[in-house]
């Protein structure tokens, strides 16, 4: 009796010493691709979040500077023979549309001049088009990729809780065959389990801060396109057309 007792307790103590790296490779196949597909979200969504702060960065540098040379050049021809060297500022790609459309009206019939020497006013609504066109693939453009964050966010966590789940079935399994319910039989499946839940909010947290983080900057860009968008508008309808 005193050797199973003892025994017993060495059992006890050689499952409290497993490791986390132990029970992961030790961990059923169910809950092990769970791990895996979970392991998977987070390298992704880190992979996203550094490329995309590298992105939002290098665009807020080049629209500032964008807009420096936008209002200190004295015409748009200026601009347009500088707006190549912003490849990333949203601003200078939809400059180059509404500017390559203000160009093809001015060499067709809406470009016909009148007396003054104005264009047609009929012509400024292709150019608002172009603009809002160019607009609207900039946003998209910067907003790329995000969304898998949010998916991320939002399922990561059922996932682990589903290897939660399969864990502690597993250890209730092992009961039913053992036939006893000690430590020894229950850890296991139960630390698993738990991995496994670490894992998905692991996956998760990261990705709803970085989701939320990313959102405000794009609602600020969307808000300087647009402003940049009406501004680009006025000046063009002011000095090229007349009523």
């Amino acid at each position: 009796m005193i050797e199973l007792a003892w025994a017993s307790n060495k059992t006890v103590k050689v499952a409290m010493k497993l490791d986390a790296w132990e029970l992961i490779w030790n961990a059923g196949p169910v809950v092990k691709f769970v791990m895996i597909v979970l392991a998977g979200f987070s390298v992704v969504s880190w992979a996203i979040i550094f490329t995309k702060h590298t992105q939002l960065s290098k665009v807020t540098a080049e629209n500032a500077s964008f807009l420096d040379l936008f209002w200190k050049a004295s015409s748009l021809e200026n601009i347009n023979a500088e707006v190549g060297r912003f490849k990333m500022s949203p601003l200078a790609n939809v400059f180059r549309a509404g500017y390559s459309e203000l160009q093809r009206i001015a060499e067709s019939r809406l470009g016909e001049k009148s007396s003054s020497g104005a264009l047609s006013l009929s012509g400024i609504e292709n150019v608002s088009r172009a603009l809002r066109k160019a607009s609207d693939s900039e946003v998209a453009k910067i907003e790329g990729r995000t969304g898998f964050l949010a998916t991320v966010g939002s399922t990561s966590p059922f996932i682990g809780l589903f290897g939660t789940v399969w864990g502690i079935m597993n250890s209730f399994q092992n009961i039913g065959n053992t036939g006893a319910a000690s430590l020894s039989v229950v850890a296991p499946g139960i630390s698993e389990a738990l991995i496994a839940t670490a894992i998905g909010l692991a996956a998760a947290i990261p990705a709803v801060m970085a989701y939320n983080y990313f959102v405000g900057k794009f609602k600020k860009q969307d808000l300087e396109i647009n402003n940049f968008t009406a501004d680009f508008l006025n000046i063009v309808k002011r000095n090229f057309f007349k009523d």
